[in-house]
């Protein structure tokens, strides 16, 4: 069977890896993927916003599965396009796929569903969301209803940064049409949870619990970033509270979204806070995270082409899923200037000798192919993922890796897994 998998980031030449060792995959194909798909997939240059050239190019090759890597083809509709030409899609269709297209539209699925998050309000005028913030006080968030490529969340700690947040996203139109409206919610106190599910539209088989590292900085400051790294299991999130968490947050979305008649297939992923009243949502994602998936697939033991096919078919197992009892981590290292403007075209050393340490897969998000190497493409730029017997044995090796690859300005922060070492010295793990 062809798989086509579509994006260009570390999530995808994660999945482009872990499917081209499938024995059930004749082929991948990665559209448009980067300089590490390259490497176990055939790379082709068809944009994941082009859903017209992603369908002739699956029909043209005769591919069997596709796997939508980031959230913007599945919120444009490749699903629905690959159901109407017959082809099985991992991943929700356009009206489920709102979820993470739509802060205001989950935030109302997870009212309906009676799923645990903040207190919010929804606005698309600018006037009225001023209101609101000045009458409600803070802290609060700020978040563009629309996608903004995981930046359009403004913490703000103060009323006159909750308005200023306001301003750029409605009125500057910093993040262009995603911030037409914005939901503004109370902001929650805790540390932080990424809980993902296979889903096939009505049953669910759970991924471990894993914790991304969003700030650009150590000890979490500095700017917003698409995630610095990630690791799986989070000691916040225990496997014996696994059944309890999926209870709250997976299979209430899936009655609800089947009740609205489209069922939810794919993954499912909550971002959960673990407050002292317990975990509330933060967010929906429709896909993998990145860097979240790097450690997953890492871990993930079972056939993830069968599994992938499982729920786009609507027949998945539980037992399908099983992962390493191992835990796995992933550090990003970043182009200078990330998030914010970067140079690109940097030549990228040390790939092969990192990749040769024991436990230990480059991922490759901001690369490209140039002049027969391997040269910097975008701001997050590799994904250094190790696997261990401990979190601790875990980030050894993955920084050992992280200091045989570099280019010029690369940063990346030090203290992945610090947090969940931390929490589980005390427990006396």
């Amino acid at each position: 069977m062809k798989v086509l998998v579509i994006g260009s980031g570390g999530r995808e030449h994660a999945l482009c890896w872990k499917l081209s060792y499938n024995p059930g995959v004749d082929a991948v194909i990665a559209a448009p993927g980067n300089g590490g798909t390259a490497q176990v997939a055939r790379n082709v240059a068809v944009k994941d916003s082009d859903i017209q050239g992603l369908m002739a190019l699956a029909k043209a090759e005769g591919v069997g599965l596709v796997v939508a890597g980031p959230e913007a083809p599945l919120v444009a509709g490749i699903a629905d396009a690959c159901a109407a030409a017959g082809i099985p899609c991992f991943g929700p269709d356009a009206f489920a796929a709102r979820l993470e297209g739509s802060k205001a539209f989950a935030k109302t699925v997870m009212r309906e569903a009676g799923v645990p998050t903040a207190p919010f309000g929804v606005f698309a005028d600018v006037g009225e969301a001023r209101a609101y913030v000045r009458a409600h006080g803070a802290p609060l968030v700020v978040k563009a209803d629309g996608l903004a490529a995981g930046k359009g969340v403004v913490v703000a700690r103060t009323v006159d940064e909750a308005l200023e947040a306001l301003d750029d996203m409605m009125v500057k139109k910093s993040f262009g049409e995603a911030g037409a409206a914005v939901v503004v919610e109370d902001a929650l106190q805790g540390e932080e949870a990424s809980f993902l599910a296979f889903c096939d539209g009505e049953q669910f088989a759970l991924l471990p619990s894993a914790q991304d590292h969003k700030a650009a900085w150590e000890g979490d400051t500095g700017p917003n970033t698409g995630g610095m790294g990630a690791y799986s299991p989070a000691p916040v999130l225990p496997q014996d509270k696994y059944a309890e968490t999926a209870e709250l947050c997976i299979r209430p979305i899936l009655r609800r979204m089947a009740e609205l008649g489209h069922p939810f297939k794919g993954v499912l992923y909550a971002g959960l806070m673990f407050t002292k009243d317990g975990p509330m949502v933060l967010e929906y994602n429709v896909r993998f995270g990145d860097p979240e998936c790097q450690p997953l697939l890492m871990r993930l033991d079972g056939d993830l082409l069968q599994i992938m096919l499982a729920c786009a078919e609507g027949r998945l197992a539980p037992d399908m899923v099983r992962v390493r009892q191992q835990t796995a981590l992933c550090v990003v290292v970043a182009a200078p200037g990330y998030p914010g403007s970067y140079p690109k075209g940097m030549a990228i050393h040390g790939l092969a000798e990192a990749d040769a340490l024991p436990g230990v897969k480059v991922f490759q998000a901001g690369t490209a192919v140039k002049d027969g190497g391997i040269v910097t493409s975008g701001g997050r730029v590799l994904g250094v993922t190790a696997l261990g017997d401990t979190l601790a044995e875990a980030k050894a090796r993955a920084y050992e890796a992280v200091g045989k690859v570099g280019f010029e300005g690369a940063f990346f922060r030090r203290d992945i897994g610090d947090k969940g070492i931390a929490r589980s010295r005390a427990k006396g793990v």
